[in-house]
């Protein structure tokens, strides 16, 4: 699956990676959401592999370039009614959730992750 060349399917890569966000925002096993959508699950996991791969790769440039950062990783959540009424809702690792309620001024904003950051250095 790992092109050798700058020859790649970017619109085949951005479907699969929408059909990987939805399974994982999905609640579902990966089986179940390949049965449901119909998808081959060997394929699935390949494309995953592939994908994380590309953007480790992607990660390890900006790194030697020293653009990269170290800081807390952040994934996009599903709503649901509460974290909705917070505007947003950040997953940080180990699983604790960071809810930023609309209209937050940015300097607060960028205080907390400041502080995320620096946590996550020690």
């Amino acid at each position: 699956m790992q092109t050798k060349g700058p020859r790649r399917d970017v619109t085949k890569e951005a479907r699969w990676r929408k059909l990987i966000g939805e399974a994982a925002r999905s609640g579902l096993s990966v089986r179940e959401f390949c049965r449901r959508r119909r998808l081959n699950e060997n394929l699935f996991y390949a494309w995953r592999r592939e994908l994380k791969f590309r953007d480790q790769e992607k990660g390890s440039s900006r790194n030697r370039k020293g653009v990269g950062s170290s800081g807390p990783t952040f994934a996009l959540v599903s709503t649901d009614g509460e974290v909705e009424s917070a505007g947003i809702e950040l997953v940080l690792e180990g699983g604790r959730k960071l809810r930023i309620s609309r209209g937050v001024d940015a300097e607060t904003l960028r205080t907390v992750v400041d502080a995320l950051r620096e946590q996550s250095q020690c």
